[in-house]
This record gives C-alpha cells, sequence and structure tokens, in this order.
C-alpha cells in the first residue's frame, strides 16, 4: 500500500546481498573441500601423528571428503538459487501497481506473486543454511562415527531449539505486549 517504495527496496536489497554472501561463501567451501581432497596424504599423515588412536584409510578419507564436497555444492546451488529468486521477488514488489489503480484485483494478485516469489527465496535460503549446518556435524565424521553421531544430534538439537525455542520465535507470537506471550 506505499506509494514510495524504498523501504521495499532496502529490505529487497538486504535479503539480495545476504544471500550473495552465502553463495560466495560456499564456493569458498567447496574449495576447501577441494583442497581437503588435494591434500589427502598430507592430511593422513597428520591424523596419524595425532595421539587420538585413529586409524584413517584413505579411501574412506576421499568418501569423507567428497560427502563434504557434495554438502558445501548443495548449499551453493541453494544460495544461489535464492538470489536468483529474491531479484524475480524484488522485480516482482517493484512491477506491483501503485496504490490509488483502479484495478484493485490486479495489484493485490501481483502483490500475492511477489510473496510467494519471496517465501520460495527465503525457503531456499534455509535450505543452504542447514546444510551449513549439517556440514558442521559432517565434519564429526572426520573424527569417528560416535563423533559424527553426537555431532548430528548436537545440530538437530540447536536448530530444533532455534527455531522452535527461541527468543526470536517468542518475538514473532508476541502479542504486541512487553514480556507477555500469546
Amino acid at each position: 500500500m506505499r506509494e514510495a517504495r524504498m523501504v521495499d527496496s532496502s529490505i529487497m536489497g538486504s535479503l539480495q546481498n545476504g544471500a550473495a554472501f552465502f553463495t560466495s561463501t560456499s564456493l569458498i567451501a567447496v574449495g576447501g573441500a577441494i583442497t581437503l581432497l588435494r591434500a589427502t596424504d598430507d592430511m593422513l599423515r597428520i591424523f596419524a601423528d595425532l595421539p587420538l588412536g585413529l586409524v584413517v584409510d584413505r579411501t574412506l578419507w576421499e568418501v569423507k571428503g567428497l560427502g563434504l564436497l557434495l554438502i558445501f555444492g548443495y548449499a551453493f546451488f541453494k544460495f544461489a538459487w535464492a538470489y536468483r529468486l529474491f531479484n524475480f521477488a524484488a522485480i516482482l514488489v517493484g512491477a506491483t501497481p501503485a496504490r490509488m489503480t483502479d484495478d484493485i484485483p490486479a495489484r493485490e494478485a501481483m502483490v500475492r506473486r511477489a510473496a510467494r516469489m519471496n517465501m520460495v527465496a527465503g525457503s531456499h535460503f534455509t535450505r543452504g543454511q542447514r546444510a551449513f549446518f549439517f556440514a558442521l556435524a559432517y565434519l564429526g565424521w572426520f573424527l569417528g562415527p560416535w563423533v559424527f553421531m553426537v555431532a548430528t544430534l548436537a545440530v538437530i538439537y540447536v536448530m530444533w531449539a532455534r527455531q522452535f525455542r527461541s527468543d526470536a520465535r517468542r518475538a514473532l507470537e508476541d502479542d504486541g505486549e512487553m514480556g507477555q506471550k500469546t
């Protein structure tokens, strides 16, 4: 309903910048995973020298490295797609007819399209972030299956707590009165 859409443009720019940042970050992570694969011999020597009692097999190490590469590759594609979809959403917001238009149904339909596009973009962005979170848990596999399982459970718990038990969730559910939850 705003005539001047500078606030909308600023919000869309922030969403695009966040997606662009994580897209480039995932490319750096892909490079790190490739480096991990290229340095297999060095990594095997380092792990052999650690006093952890880990026996590291070359093939298994490379499988783990490929798995990490796949996770970061998936994150890259999710973030890159989210960036593109946020661009589409910005275009749709900009194309929305003015508040004083005579064709109210057309304006409301365009608003719904822009909102849906933004929600789809946000969904892809969230999946990219989840890939990063699970990549942290996946790193535990390099130290052994038990560390991997514990790290995965820890990541699942933290993600659950952030989504369903966090202050941010309570802020969204707040009825507008300070300190009172609906």
